[in-house]
């Protein structure tokens, strides 16, 4: 979906600025900038945007592309569904319980539609992660 570089939460108007002085306008374009480590790194050079923070735009990217989620994807962040592997994780039955018990049944989104979202995770899991820092050696 393609959203105003402002949807980002946290975004600051600083970042927003520069990611524009980079060619990408909306949101869609930095998915697309930033689901690569390498790309990421590059991208931050030119910005001066942290490569953390490029990963964590990259993630909210993911979530506003899920059909259907846009109403409730404040209320899926309350339960500590921040990317989409987090979204590919839950249980359709839990998840859609818990939104029924935060939003009410009149509100909520129906069960069928829960699953969707999770089924969509799949497909949207693009999203490049950063290798784990290798252990220090231990010296005796």
């Amino acid at each position: 979906m393609y959203r105003t570089l402002e949807y980002l939460r946290g975004i600051s108007d600083s970042d927003a600025r520069r990611l524009r002085a980079a060619g990408i306008r909306h949101t869609n374009q930095l998915l697309h900038r930033t689901s690569i480590e390498i790309d990421r790194q590059r991208l931050s050079k030119r910005t001066g945007i942290s490569v953390a923070r490029l990963l964590e735009f990259a993630h909210q990217c993911t979530l506003m592309e899920v059909s259907g989620m846009e109403r409730h994807r404040q209320t899926v962040r309350r339960f500590g569904i921040e990317t989409i592997k987090d979204l590919r994780a839950q249980d359709a039955d839990d998840l859609h319980s818990k939104l029924v018990d935060a939003i009410g049944l009149a509100g909520a989104p129906s069960r069928s539609d829960v699953q969707y979202w999770i089924s969509q995770a799949t497909a949207l899991d693009i999203i490049e992660e950063p290798e784990p820092a290798p252990p220090l050696p231990v010296v005796t």
